[in-house]
């Protein structure tokens, strides 16, 4: 028993540190541009890793500017190949980018092939905000 309970110990420990010596993930909201009813997003995500990051599919929640949710959805980022970065490109239909406030990292649907991946994905990521008055947060 005591064996046993010393394996989930050491086991329970590494998960954490293997998504710590992983590089951070970085997802940046670039720019936001008017495309007449609709709102354009401009996102920049970075891989440093040497192992692309393939499916990466986040569930965002989307804010205007008086806190109220707007909306959610869910965003496929990935894949990300190794030592790469990419811009993505969205249109939110129907959204008017100056109503906009903050944009939630909800959760992350998919980070790689295995839910071991996708539960090491999320302290990974690394949020940032280009977008005039609009933040990104997890």
């Amino acid at each position: 028993m005591r064996r046993l309970l010393s394996a989930l110990f050491v086991l329970g420990a590494s998960l954490p540190a293997m998504a710590q010596d992983a590089p951070p993930i970085g997802i940046e909201l670039n720019r936001l541009e008017a495309q007449g009813a609709n709102c354009r997003v401009w996102m920049v995500a970075r891989n440093p890793a040497a192992d692309a990051v393939d499916p990466l599919r986040l569930d965002l929640i989307l804010f205007g500017k008086d806190g109220i949710i707007v909306r959610r959805l869910a965003l496929d980022i990935g894949p990300l190949p190794a030592r790469k970065t990419q811009a993505r490109i969205f249109d939110l239909a129907g959204q008017n980018c100056d109503g906009l406030g903050s944009i939630l990292l909800n959760d992350v649907l998919a980070c790689g092939p295995t839910a071991e991946t996708k539960a090491a994905c999320l302290p990974r990521l690394a949020l940032t905000s280009r977008a005039d008055g609009v933040s990104f947060d997890q």
